[in-house]
C-alpha cells in the first residue's frame, strides 16, 4: 500500500462543477487533489460533448441571471489568461415564444432590470432575420446578442489546465464511496482509491453529477434523477452558410420544448430535445441514439428548419442530465459527515455556471464566506425532494 497523502481539500469528479471547485480552492492558497475516474469531461459525463449554451434568460429566476453573466465573465477571463478565447462563441441566444409567454416576457424583464442587452423581436423582425427558420404567425423572440456557447470539454480541460498550473494535483482514479460510519465524530479522515492510495484530507467535495446517488446512495439515490439526454448534428447542403454563426444565433424554441446551435466548426445544426428522457445509470445506459428520439429530431428539423427535411445526421450523442427535484443546484455539507461537501444537482442547466459554483462552494468548505456568497437555501439539501417537479431550466 502507498503511503498517505495529505491535502487541505480532496474533490471527486473532474465536471464542470468539481473542476471549478478546485481551481478557486487552490487559485484561494489550498492544497487540492482533485480525482476522476475517467477524465475530465469525459465521454460518460454530464460535461462531455462538443458544446454547451451560456445563456442569460430564467424567466423571473434572477439569481441564475446574476449567477450566469458572473460566469461568463470569469469563463472570458480564463480563457484570455489560456490563450483559448476561441472557446467561448458569441453566437447570441435567441428565444422564439408563443404570445405572451411568461417564461420569455419574465426573462426580458430581468435581463433589462439587471442591465443585460437583451432585445424584444417581433414576428416581422424574426422573418427578416432569420428567414431560414419557419416561425408561428404569433412567434416572438429574445435575443441575448452577448450570449453564446462553449465548447465543453475543452473548456473543462482547460479549467484543470490552470488548476495543476497553479499547483493542485490532478489524478485519474476512481474512488471507494465513503460511509457515515468511516466518519469518526462525524469528520471524514480518508478516501481510497483504485489505485491503491490513501488520500487524507481537511475537507472533501463530492462533485459526481449522474453518480451523486450512486456515491450516497441512501442520502442521494432518490434525490437526484438521472435522465436520458440525446444530441442530433444535421448535415447541411454542400456551400449552404446560412446556418453558420454568422447567420444563426443558438436558440431555444420554447412551445417545442428543443434547442439547439448553429453549424459551430463545420459540424452541422445541433438539435436536442429539453424534455427530461428516461431515468438511467450513467454506467450501464446505452450511448446509442433510439429511432424514437432520432424520428423526433427529424420531425422538428423539418417543421421549423424547411430546406433542412431530409438532411442527413452526421453525428450523434447520448448523455445525461442529473436532475434534482425541481433543477436547483445542491451545494450543501453532508448531514453526517461535517467535512464532506455535496456539490451537484446540474439539472441540464447547469453547466454555464460552473465558475459562479465553483467561487460559492469554494468559499463555504473554506469558511470565508462574504455577501457574495452567503448560504443560498435553494442550494441546501433540506430543500430536494424525492419527487420531481421540474421548475428550473
Amino acid at each position: 500500500m502507498a503511503a498517505p497523502n495529505h491535502f487541505d481539500v480532496a474533490v471527486v469528479g473532474a465536471g464542470v462543477f468539481g473542476a471549478w471547485v478546485a481551481h478557486d480552492l487552490r487559485h484561494a492558497g489550498a492544497s487540492v487533489v482533485l480525482l476522476d475516474a475517467y477524465g475530465p469531461a469525459h465521454a460518460r459525463a454530464s460535461s462531455g460533448g462538443e458544446s454547451r449554451i451560456i445563456r442569460m434568460g430564467y424567466g423571473a429566476d434572477d439569481i441564475y441571471t446574476r449567477w450566469s453573466a458572473h460566469a461568463l465573465l470569469k469563463w472570458q477571463q480564463l480563457f484570455a489568461r489560456m490563450r483559448r478565447p476561441e472557446l467561448f462563441r458569441r453566437t447570441g441566444v435567441l428565444w422564439i415564444a408563443p404570445p405572451e409567454y411568461k417564461y420569455a416576457v419574465d426573462s426580458l424583464t430581468a435581463m433589462h432590470a439587471l442591465g443585460i442587452p437583451a432585445e424584444k423581436l417581433s414576428t416581422t423582425d424574426l422573418r427578416h432575420r432569420y428567414p431560414q427558420v419557419a416561425f408561428e404567425d404569433d412567434a416572438w423572440g429574445v435575443l441575448e446578442p452577448e450570449s453564446g456557447v462553449l465548447l465543453a470539454r475543452r473548456a473543462v480541460a482547460t479549467v484543470v489546465d490552470e488548476f495543476v498550473r497553479l499547483g493542485g494535483e490532478y489524478r485519474q482514479a476512481a474512488v471507494e464511496a465513503p460511509t457515515s460510519a468511516q466518519a469518526d465524530g462525524k469528520v471524514l479522515e480518508a478516501i481510497k482509491t483504485s489505485d491503491r492510495h490513501t488520500i487524507t484530507a481537511g475537507q472533501f467535495v463530492f462533485a459526481c453529477g449522474a453518480w451523486m446517488g450512486k456515491v450516497f446512495p441512501e442520502l442521494l439515490g432518490s434525490r437526484i434523477f438521472p435522465s436520458r439526454a440525446e444530441i442530433f448534428f444535421f448535415g447541411l447542403p454542400a456551400g449552404v452558410t446560412q446556418f453558420d454563426e454568422a447567420h444563426l444565433p443558438t436558440w431555444l424554441y420554447l412551445a417545442d420544448e428543443f434547442y439547439g446551435m448553429p453549424d459551430i466548426e463545420h459540424r452541422g445544426l445541433k438539435v436536442a430535445n429539453d424534455r427530461h428522457g428516461a431515468s438511467v445509470d450513467p454506467d450501464t445506459q446505452s450511448r446509442i441514439a433510439t429511432p424514437d428520439a432520432i424520428d423526433a429530431a427529424r420531425a422538428f428539423v423539418a417543421r421549423r428548419f424547411p430546406s433542412l427535411t431530409g438532411a442527413p445526421i452526421v453525428e450523434t450523442r447520448v448523455c445525461q442530465y442529473e436532475n434534482t427535484s425541481n433543477g436547483d443546484f445542491l451545494i450543501d455539507r453532508h448531514p453526517q459527515m461535517e467535512n464532506v461537501w455535496l456539490v451537484g444537482g446540474g439539472s441540464g442547466h447547469g453547466f454555464k455556471h460552473g465558475p459562479s459554483v465553483g467561487e460559492y462552494a469554494a468559499a463555504h468548505v473554506r469558511g470565508r464566506v462574504t455577501a457574495e456568497t452567503a448560504a443560498e437555501p435553494r442550494f441546501s439539501l433540506a430543500t430536494k425532494a424525492e419527487t420531481q417537479q421540474r421548475s428550473v431550466h
